[in-house]
């Protein structure tokens, strides 16, 4: 069985939902898995076991941006099965069994940001989230559960937690199980070991001393333990505002045969040379002046529409356009306005809506340095390319400034970098972009400094390393015309690989792990035969027969 290629919609809401629900009683909302079994987002398997496949996830998704945005008066989200006995069997194997390689490696890298979201609600947002699990919890349904701040078992003698993808599977568990077991839980390597080669789990009392969950409580007292530990961790987080949220309204979107068009920007498809051309549409009108004023304007107001505009345009690349192997990023607009928003954003850095844009834009632009694409960042007269937006020229693989020799463009090619280019939009490294394209080298960044908020013109960027190459107009299409070729020339493979390699300097951290290491090798196991081959453990899973391994170590 092999999934049919379709166009994948990543825009919900709750109305849409077919596995989640959302329940809100004061600060607490309930956050319910139920999962629909024949509401596959491709046909040929069922969702048995509460197993999720990427329509499963994108309502996840969905429904943890709205809790943030739509909901700031809850601190506390409750994640459980509306199932008996069962709380999630992870994501679906015949799913996974049938799904093309690059598709397979895209979904672990979805629901990999989306649980980073998660954690990134408690740690950031003060929205902390605690698993109930009651049955079974395997594989990726407990990688969920790893990814809340508290995690409670049923002590009932059938519950337990496991990662059997090793021993039953001969994959990794793809949502950072291993790394969150080690660096975020602390679980003892052994141990750890011990669990991950184990297909029953681990249940109460040892779950608990082991650091595999925190806390086991008896069915009956459950709803009171509940209860105690938000009300404890509700107390450790910073108080959450008691204001109503924003509607997070429908993307204004057309999707064409080649094209994308958003109300902040417009994608266009070269297919011949394997290139897409986002363009960002920068603000036709200043920041709003106040806070009050943010809230008035909502999900319309440019800095969000942005963000969940261009998200939403990396997602459709990563999924529906599989053979796009360059991103180009252009951008058009008038600096003042966009510095005017920038400046907004810095100023009003402790007002919560104004610090979840933010957290969102953090979100989209590491969905940016993750997606396995040739990023090229063209820098030309008429650009915008301010603070906000300059971070996504820092996040390419290359850029190239126009020079404007003879002063003949009444807005030229020129970079702003703003404070918060050196603060607010760490990469998965816990660097800025500036950090990491610098790093190691202070000198360079105290180099800039000193025009912060200016424009910066294409010499001057080239000189203080902002960019890779500054061009004489005479010059211009032709590098770039060269530059793309040579990148359609070359193995996607090899580039996929390279640029990953390339892009996060620096030290590790959980999140790079995650990414770098678990993508790496789980790109290779999913494809060796002893996985994916006809007689592999994934496909034959199910079956009654066991998968037959090469038992050649490499």
């Amino acid at each position: 069985m092999a999934i049919i290629t379709m166009q994948i919609n990543f825009e919900t809401d709750p109305s849409r939902y077919r596995h989640w629900r959302i329940e809100i009683d004061d600060t607490v909302a309930q956050l319910i898995l139920d999962v629909t079994e024949d509401a596959g987002l491709f046909a040929g398997y069922d969702l048995k076991l509460n197993s999720y496949d990427l329509g499963v996830d994108i309502e996840l998704h969905d429904a943890v941006q709205r809790l943030r945005f739509e909901h700031p008066e809850v601190h506390i989200v409750v994640l459980r099965s509306g199932k008996e006995r069962v709380f999630c069997a992870g994501a679906n194997i015949r799913m996974l069994a049938g799904a093309e390689h690059g598709y397979k490696i895209n979904f672990c890298k979805f629901t990999n940001e989306t649980r980073n979201a998660i954690e990134e609600a408690g740690r950031e947002s003060g929205q902390n989230y605690i698993s109930v699990i009651e049955g079974v919890c395997a594989g990726g349904g407990y990688e969920l559960a790893l990814a809340t701040d508290y995690i409670m078992l049923v002590d009932d003698g059938s519950a337990a937690v496991s990662l059997p993808e090793v021993p039953l599977l001969a994959v990794l568990p793809g949502t950072g199980g291993l790394t969150r077991l080690t660096d975020k839980r602390r679980v003892r390597r052994d141990r750890a070991d011990v669990f991950a080669t184990l297909t029953e789990g681990v249940k109460g009392p040892r779950a608990v001393e082991w650091g595999l969950v925190d806390q086991a409580v008896a069915a009956s007292d459950l709803d009171g333990a509940v209860t105690e530990v938000a009300q404890q961790l509700a107390t450790q987080s910073e108080p959450r505002p008691t204001t109503t949220g924003i509607t997070l309204l429908p993307l204004q979107r057309t999707i064409e045969q080649d094209s994308l068009r958003y109300s902040t920007l417009t994608a266009t498809v070269d297919r011949a040379s394997a290139t897409a051309t986002i363009m960002l549409h920068g603000p036709d009108s200043p920041a709003p002046d106040t806070a009050d004023d943010l809230i008035a304007q909502g999900d319309q107001v440019w800095l969000l529409r942005c963000a969940r505009e261009l998200d939403d345009c990396l997602l459709h690349f990563r999924f529906n356009e599989p053979e796009i192997g360059v991103l180009v990023f252009r951008s058009t607009g008038q600096t003042e306005q966009v510095l005017s928003h920038d400046r907004f954003l810095r100023k009003h850095s402790n007002h919560w809506l104004t610090s979840e844009i933010r957290l969102y834009w953090k979100r989209v632009l590491k969905r940016l340095d993750l997606t396995g694409r040739s990023l090229v960042a063209l820098v030309s007269p008429g650009s915008c390319f301010v603070g906000l937006l300059a971070e996504i020229v820092l996040a390419c693989d290359r850029s190239y400034i126009m020079v404007d020799e003879d002063g003949e463009y009444p807005q030229p090619a020129t970079l702003c970098i703003t404070e918060t280019n050196f603060q607010l939009l760490p990469m998965s490294n816990d660097l800025t972009r500036l950090q990491t394209r610098f790093l190691g080298n202070d000198d360079a960044l105290q180099r800039i400094q000193p025009y912060l908020d200016q424009l910066i013109d294409a010499k001057k960027c080239e000189d203080l390393g902002l960019v890779t190459f500054a061009l004489d107009e005479s010059d211009w299409e032709d590098e770039i015309r060269i530059f793309l070729e040579e990148r359609a020339a070359f193995s996607p493979d090899a580039l996929t690989a390279m640029e990953a390699n390339l892009r996060f300097a620096g030290p590790e951290t959980m999140e790079t792990k995650i990414f770098g290491r678990l993508s790496a090798w789980q790109n290779w196991v999913f494809q060796r035969p002893n996985a994916a081959g006809e007689s592999g453990a994934l496909r034959r899973y199910g079956s009654g027969q066991k998968g037959f391994f090469d038992k050649g170590r490499t």
